[in-house]
């Protein structure tokens, strides 16, 4: 079977703990269709930072050659997320002063508005990577989320702004090129996650995603369908399976085991007299732990990673009666998959937990292991490039129809020998603003090179 290059997309997630491509299409009934998957163990990255550039581009092309084997597509090109210790966001308020207030507002304004907060000044060494507006004001008239086409004056809009470390970023772009892949589209991993297992009713009722990965926990918060907040607490899976090596003297391979086959959030679950036996290195006795002791070092740091994400919670102002999440708490990512987490969440927050698996936009006859919460941010990215992909589909075709018009109704006006062609006007097709941002962000690692 022939498949059409254009339709198939990649999103590659690089993350701590495992570096996954992800390749997948739409089938017939607008569900995800994963064609191949392929893992690698990450080494190259920390706490969702690269740290060493030619074990994280080995990773990468080993997870792109294995899910090239396994769907039988050739990739190029890949929809990378961006995370990482070095994101922070912060909310900005700016405003332009139109010059013809009889005009009305279209897309060059709020571009001109938009680009107007690129030009913030921040700390040495960062840079805005992400500017989403909220909501707009019109000469003093507040919430407004379409000005286009409106009269006014002064427009002025709440953004929130997402900033990161250059030189993480620069980072990033120059292993997927040195892996012989082009960047198609770039995505904050919290908003890919967030694509992958929130419903749009969610996003309206007002939620908070909390992705808990291998080296970090990523916080996005939506209301009224729009992102509101999003953060990067550097702690992960890995710190607790660090725990309990350190806590019961054992290797980290066995530590992650027993995280995984035995561990669970919540301490009273387990007896005193419930123990597990680990074999000794080299003809050494094995160990002997009681799964009480190992539940006891788990929550202790749960307990830490979960404060200090409902403290970003907080930091949003949830409380207020404007901004409560009336859907809770969506959990997922590898370390939502821990033994009695959402009973945990739900004890230290107060607010209504679920898990958050991305099986809502797969095809039905998906591999159990894709529908994991694991994959959420892999089949995120997949999908943003594939909405991406039908966008640019969109975009050609309207331009296409704009050009036949503007052929067709060109009048050419026939007097006194002189020949005069009345050009039509053509509309712009209007940008979405992440494509936006991957243009920008594209023309700065071209530049940085």
């Amino acid at each position: 079977m022939e498949r059409e290059e254009n339709e198939i997309a990649v999103g590659l997630d690089i993350g701590t703990t495992k570096i996954v491509a992800m390749v997948g299409r739409y089938n017939e009934y607008g569900k995800m269709e994963v064609l191949g998957v392929g893992k690698s163990k990450s080494l190259g990255v920390h706490r969702g930072v690269v740290n060493n550039i030619t074990q994280t581009i080995q990773s990468i092309q080993q997870a792109v050659q294995e899910a090239e084997s396994v769907s039988g597509v050739k990739i190029s090109d890949v929809t990378v997320g961006i995370a990482g210790q070095h994101i922070r966001s912060l909310q900005h308020r700016d405003y332009i002063t139109r010059p013809n207030a009889d005009a009305v507002i279209d897309e060059e304004d709020i571009e001109a508005l938009c680009n107007q907060v690129y030009k913030l000044v921040m700390l040495p060494g960062e840079e805005i990577l992400h500017v989403l507006p909220q909501e707009y004001k019109v000469d003093g008239q507040a919430e407004i989320k379409e000005p286009v086409g409106m009269f006014g004056g002064r427009l002025e809009a709440n953004f929130h702004v997402v900033v990161g470390q250059v030189t993480s970023i620069r980072n990033i772009g120059r292993c997927v090129k040195s892996s012989g892949l082009e960047l198609s589209d770039v995505t904050l991993e919290p908003l890919a996650s967030a694509n992958a297992v929130l419903s749009q009713e969610e996003k309206e009722a007002g939620v908070a995603l909390i992705d808990i990965g291998g080296g970090t926990t990523d916080l996005a918060i939506f209301k009224d369908g729009i992102i509101r907040h999003t953060a990067v607490i550097p702690f992960g899976g890995n710190v607790i399976t660090e725990d309990i090596k350190e806590g019961c003297s054992i290797i980290e391979k066995q530590a992650e085991l027993l995280k995984i086959k035995f561990g669970s959030a919540w301490p009273g679950e387990n007896k005193d007299n419930e123990i597990v036996s680990i074999p000794g290195l080299r003809g050494r006795e094995p160990k002997e732990i009681t799964l009480k002791n190992l539940s006891k070092i788990i929550h202790a740091r749960v307990v830490e990673i979960i404060e200090q994400v409902f403290l970003e919670i907080k930091n949003y102002g949830h409380e207020s009666p404007k901004k409560k999440l009336i859907a809770g708490i969506v959990l997922t990512g590898g370390g939502s998959q821990l033994k009695h987490l959402k009973q945990l969440v739900e004890y230290i927050t107060g607010m209504d937990t679920r898990i958050g698996y991305p099986n809502e936009h797969l095809a039905g006859n998906s591999d159990p292991e894709t529908t994991s919460p694991m994959y959420a941010t892999a089949v995120g990215l997949v999908m943003d490039s594939l909405i991406h992909i039908g966008r640019q589909k969109e975009t050609a075709i309207k331009e296409a129809l704009v050009a036949e018009e503007e052929k067709q109704q060109k009048a050419t006006i026939v007097g006194e020998g002189i020949e005069e062609e009345v050009p039509v006007v053509k509309s712009k097709p209007r940008k979405n603003i992440l494509e936006k941002w991957t243009e920008k962000f594209k023309e700065f690692l071209d530049n940085a090179e």
